[in-house]
């Protein structure tokens, strides 16, 4: 199965992301997505306000538009943020405008901080898995079916009609990022995609201690857990392919640097500098260093996806970094 790679922008502005996207697709790389906030905050509550957050779905539009064969998304759509007809409309929209290139990425919503600003409602945990549940039931039922009709717990269809429906057939591939086993529950039921991150959604903040329990081996496990449970559901769980999020992606120039770096990081992570070395978040080493980890998470984890945060404290995704990870590390894989 085919390696993919890609690149999640935030906090640039939309000509900047035009380029960057058209470099991306330049050098091969397959996907372009981008965060779906208010807010981009970090660990334990921590954010900018001055910060550069525009819309996901308009990002997705400039991106398209400034290219012709790459897949452009969102990791991820918040469901509350949108009834599941504009999120299912929106989507389709991008499909047609794209030509068959957009990317349906879905998450339950975690960052609390943003909810409260806005006064937007933020259920329980529980309450939001449910939602992205009957959401993803309502959105593919619309791409899908003539008409809809759904007597749900959150939503309710009688009739609903969407037209056209999309280019790609059955629809767009869906992602799902989450950490939970509710979570990867619904994605063994819903997803083409699992994006495993740090649980967020419950205490509605990224934590420390959530970030060090996402270990090489739970990584692992909950891909495990996932394939598994789509096994119950009917579906064959090799299926769903797994992608890594590496939020904290970092070339050195030489081992040396690298244990450095991984001496100097590992502190505040709470982990040894080996355990930071093969953390589901982060990426640090030479290029050969990286071709080898890399290598390790798709034989181990299984995992299909990598996609490199561009808004992170590690390396700057800029064009020149863009073609040194094409040249020097995924031509390589």
């Amino acid at each position: 199965m085919k390696i993919e790679f890609g690149i999640q922008f935030g906090n640039l502005e939309p000509q900047r992301i035009r380029d960057l996207a058209q470099a991306a697709e330049a050098f091969g790389f397959d996907l372009v997505v981008f965060p779906d906030h208010f807010v981009y905050e970090g660990p334990e509550r921590q954010y900018d306000p001055r910060t550069k957050v525009f819309d996901s779905i308009v990002l997705a539009a400039a991106a398209i538009e400034a290219t012709k064969k790459i897949k452009v998304g969102q990791l991820v759509l918040c469901n509350l943020f949108r009834h599941p007809t504009v999120t299912a409309q929106a989507l389709m929209t991008l499909d047609h405008f794209s030509g068959g290139r957009a990317l349906a990425g879905l998450g339950t919503g975690w960052t609390e901080s943003e909810f409260q600003m806005t006064g937007i409602p933020f259920p329980s945990i529980s309450d939001r898995l449910r939602m992205l549940d009957e959401s993803l039931t309502c959105i593919r039922s619309l791409w899908t079916n003539e008409r809809t009709t759904f007597d749900g717990e959150f939503y309710k269809f009688k009739d609903a009609i969407m037209w056209p429906k999309p280019v790609q057939k059955p629809y767009p591939p869906i992602i799902l990022g989450g950490g939970g086993k509710g979570l990867l529950r619904i994605a063994a039921k819903h997803a083409d995609y699992i994006n495993i991150i740090p649980g967020a959604g419950k205490r509605g903040h990224i934590s420390m201690a959530e970030i060090k329990e996402l270990t090489d081996e739970s990584f692992r496990d909950r891909m495990n857990f996932t394939r598994a449970e789509a096994k119950r559901f009917g579906r064959d769980g090799d299926a769903i392919r797994g992608s890594n999020f590496i939020f904290l992606p970092i070339l050195t120039d030489s081992a040396e640097a690298t244990r450095n770096t991984a001496q100097m990081m590992s502190g505040g992570f709470g982990v040894s500098p080996e355990a930071l070395l093969a953390q589901p978040v982060a990426l640090i080493g030479t290029p050969d260093e990286w071709v080898k980890e890399l290598r390790r998470r798709i034989e181990r984890w299984g995992v299909t996806q990598f996609i490199f945060s561009a808004a992170a404290a590690g390396i700057p995704i800029d064009e020149k970094m863009i073609r040194r990870i094409r040249e020097e590390v995924i031509a390589k894989l």
